[in-house]
């Protein structure tokens, strides 16, 4: 079975997943944005094989989330650093950790956010920062930008699924 390419769906959600939907690729990110940047770190810390982190990397790399940096000529060592475009994937994550704590850690957090200067904890969330207000349903929904489709605007009117939203016979 072919894996479907969702690079050029409209949807920014599918977009994204393109990127980082995989999920050894979003942990090798939250490791990356945690300060590891070497092969042998990320193999260690996730206990990845060696063909799989490679491949991860380089998608990651050609993805410009992580740049690939020569750091030892004799012999050639490389790490992997976040990009800017990265480094935008850090709020994410924070949603996804506090998700994951809120829903499947039942015995307690086991990982927290903490503000690097006062060790305070804190409990992420997606707001509008206009209102401060958190950006959860029924009071807030995906609408059509200015350069959406038809077939988006119906889509998003009707309740239908975003990740659907491919041209008609690219499936």
């Amino acid at each position: 079975m072919q894996r479907k390419d969702f690079g050029s769906m409209e949807c920014p959600v599918a977009r994204g997943l393109e990127r980082v939907g995989e999920w050894w690729s979003i942990l090798i990110l939250r490791d990356a944005l945690q300060g590891l940047t070497r092969f042998d770190q990320f193999q260690k810390s996730l206990e990845i094989a060696p063909n799989i982190l490679a491949r991860r990397l380089a998608s990651l790399v050609q993805s410009g989330l992580l740049e690939k940096r020569l750091y030892s000529e004799r012999p050639p060592r490389y790490e992997y650093v976040p990009t800017a475009i990265g480094r935008d994937f850090q709020p994410v994550l924070m949603a996804l950790l506090a998700w994951g704590n809120r829903h499947f850690a039942p015995e307690g957090a086991r990982v927290v956010v903490a503000e690097q200067a006062t060790g305070r904890i804190v409990e992420p969330a997606v707001v509008d920062p206009q209102t401060g207000k958190p950006l959860r349903a029924p009071d807030y929904a995906m609408r059509p930008g200015p350069l959406a489709s038809e077939a988006l605007i119906r889509r998003l009117a009707g309740g239908g699924s975003l990740a659907a939203d491919a041209p008609a016979g690219d499936t």
